[in-house]
């Protein structure tokens, strides 16, 4: 889905700050009311890599494979080491197809979805199932959410386990990949901030969605795990059902 740079609205960014070290900073888009564009129903896209999260026997195998280290170079860490602003310009899920990273997972992860006409990769409206916590939240294009999009392995965690030595395209590319990313609540998202799973833990209920994600993104880039860490995704991925 390609932007018409004719078509489009001017679009002002508001920008809430996370949590340091937790994720970029979570942004509502205030549009300018001549502009507005009319509602129409969303068409849904995958936005997601094949295959991903791993099933509950993949993710415990995986864990069991992955380096167990303790982090390295916290005391270096930078929220712009990873990239200053939301990039499309990655060949990461969602990379490339001419919407803001955060439009895309709003899009992904949001339900009674509304898109505006002049700008297909904005939604209007919608519904967040919050994952972390069960909480329903709403969501408008005009006004502040208590919504926020979290790297579900937080930067500055990635950047402990291995991110550090990585080169920038590669940073930029995990901080914008759809993978590694939820919509979720605003409140839970400052709770957790760069914590590991033995430190933070969202609702049982969604312990082995999230173990099963959290081990599935050190997989996928080589990340290491500590060994508290480690026994927490055990633990985690032990409450999946058979």
């Amino acid at each position: 889905m390609v932007r018409n740079p004719v078509a489009r609205p001017v679009v002002l960014l508001v920008c809430l700050t996370a949590a340091a070290g937790s994720t970029l900073t979570s942004c509502h888009h205030a549009q300018r009311p001549a502009a507005e564009p009319s509602a129409q129903t969303a068409t849904r896209v995958p936005l997601v890599s094949p295959g991903f999260p791993p099933s509950a026997a993949d993710a415990r195998s995986r864990l069991a494979k992955l380096t167990v280290a303790w982090g390295k170079n916290w005391e270096t860490y930078k929220r712009a080491e990873f990239g200053e602003t939301w990039s499309d310009e990655t060949d990461a899920p969602g990379g490339r197809n001419g919407c803001d990273t955060r439009d895309d997972v709003l899009n992904r992860d949001l339900t009674v979805i509304k898109q505006g006409d002049r700008d297909a990769c904005v939604p209007l409206s919608g519904v967040l199932h919050d994952p972390y916590t069960g909480r329903e939240l709403p969501y408008s294009y005009r006004r502040a959410s208590q919504i926020q999009t979290d790297h579900v392995v937080p930067l500055g965690a990635a950047w402990r386990a291995g991110a550090w030595a990585w080169p920038p395209v590669r940073r930029l590319t995990y901080a914008n990949d759809l993978d590694v990313l939820l919509a979720v609540d605003k409140q839970a998202n400052y709770d957790k901030s760069s914590k590991t799973p033995d430190k933070w833990k969202p609702r049982r209920e969604y312990w082995c969605e999230y173990a099963r994600r959290w081990t599935g993104i050190k997989v996928k880039y080589a990340l290491t795990v500590t060994p508290p860490e480690k026994t927490a995704l055990q633990e985690m991925l032990a409450t999946c059902p058979p």
